[in-house]
């Protein structure tokens, strides 16, 4: 997903949708749905925007953009990481199941002989969330460590 697409899924996606995030932003809500609109070049989302955004709705969708455009992958740090046998369960069949589509994915690629872009940008995509999810599990391993 590229960076305008994840903001206007994180706009229009929020809590009582676009008009309530604008309030609590202190916007109009034509601006913001002007910000979020890709098509729409008379209000231009900033970074201050974008941050907003993510810490009101909790979809750090923006960010994961971001960061896959540019080669590299986002995994939360810190106090927020849950650490706890449930916890790691619950990751470890994230990453069974982002391996699982991702060889399905390759295998469909695969199967007439020939790859397509849009094949390798799916693939692309599922590395990078095959990936986030390996880095989550370390993540709660490392909240779980002794010393």
């Amino acid at each position: 997903m590229n960076i305008s697409d994840a903001f206007y899924k994180a706009v229009h996606g929020a809590v009582g949708g676009c008009e309530a995030l604008a309030v609590r932003m202190g916007m109009s809500a034509a601006v913001l749905r002007n910000k979020a609109n890709p098509n729409a070049a008379g209000n231009v989302v900033t970074l201050q925007d974008a941050d907003r955004v993510m810490a009101m709705t909790g979809d750090h969708g923006v960010l994961h953009a971001l960061a896959a455009n540019h080669g590299y992958v986002c995994v939360r740090v810190g106090d927020s990481v849950q650490a706890s046998d449930m916890a790691v369960l619950e990751i470890v069949t994230q990453v069974w199941a982002a391996n699982g589509n991702l060889g399905l994915a390759v295998n469909e690629a695969l199967a007439d002989g020939r790859i397509e872009r849009y094949e390798v940008e799916r693939i692309r995509t599922l590395v990078f969330n095959a990936d986030r999810a390996l880095h989550e599990l370390v993540a709660r391993l490392d909240g779980m460590a002794q010393g």
